[in-house]
Parts: C-alpha cells; sequence; structure tokens
C-alpha cells in the first residue's frame, strides 16, 4: 500500500466536501473542516491512496497536550491499516512538537477504534456520559509521550 499522509490543505477540503457525508461519516461537515484549517491550533492530515483521499484525522494543540479530533477513513477502505498510518503520524507530530500527551474521545461501542488506540498505548483515563449527539458515552483515552 502506497500511502501518502501530508497537512489538508483547502484544496483537499474541496475534493472532501461532495463525499464527505457518504463516504466518510455524518459529523465531519465540510463548514467545520474548513473552520479548522483556519484555526491556528489544530493541524489536520489527508491520507492519500492512488490519488484519492481516504481518510483525514486532526488534532488541537493546547498548552502540553494534543486532542485528537477526529481520524476518520472512508468507509470501503475502513479495516486497511489507513487509521493506524494516520494514528501514527498524530503521534509523531506530537512528540516532534514536544507535547507531553495525546487525548481523544472514542465511542464506548466503537470496540474496533478502542483496539487501536489500545494497541498503541492509549489508556481509558476517564468517561463522558451522552457525548455524542446520538447520546452514546465515550470513554476518554490518554497516551502519555
Amino acid at each position: 500500500m502506497d500511502l501518502e499522509i501530508y497537512n489538508m490543505t483547502e484544496y483537499d477540503l474541496n475534493l472532501l466536501k461532495d463525499i464527505l457525508i457518504d463516504e466518510f461519516d455524518d459529523f465531519w461537515t465540510y463548514d467545520i473542516l474548513k473552520d479548522e484549517l483556519s484555526n491556528p491550533n489544530s493541524e489536520y492530515f489527508v491520507a492519500k491512496l492512488d490519488n484519492n483521499i481516504v481518510g483525514f484525522a486532526g488534532i488541537w494543540k493546547s498548552v502540553d497536550d494534543v486532542h485528537i479530533t477526529d481520524i476518520v477513513v472512508k468507509k470501503i477502505t475502513r479495516r486497511s491499516g489507513i487509521g493506524s498510518s494516520l494514528l501514527q503520524k498524530l503521534i509523531q507530530t506530537a512528540i516532534s512538537e514536544n507535547f507531553k500527551s495525546i487525548t481523544l474521545e472514542v465511542n464506548e461501542n466503537n470496540l474496533p477504534a478502542i483496539n487501536l488506540y489500545s494497541k498503541y498505548g492509549f489508556k481509558k483515563v476517564g468517561f463522558r456520559k451522552k457525548y455524542y449527539r446520538n447520546k452514546d458515552n465515550a470513554f476518554i483515552m490518554t497516551k502519555e509521550l
């Protein structure tokens, strides 16, 4: 797999605009991502395979912690290592910028994601009730760097 991961640009966002909700998920809208790209405390990456965007991920940077906002993989390419590659990129970015930890929320029912984060050393440190729009709960997971 010849996967390319790089900083998301407005050009990439425009490529995603028409397929975002159908091929990825229903939370990360074009307008939300456009705002994120202009936020100096956020950084977003895209994953491209054969010149097609197959995933994206983002972080918010605060004092000494990086917060993962999302890791989203195109539905037809899930379970192929793209999410792992994006997570590795986020971890490398946090380490290279001398952050002390990485935190995220994950749906308590999303076992593949929980297993992925656990594999990379994230530990469950908290719980948020009714965190998601569908009222699902979330685990808070953190990795010390």
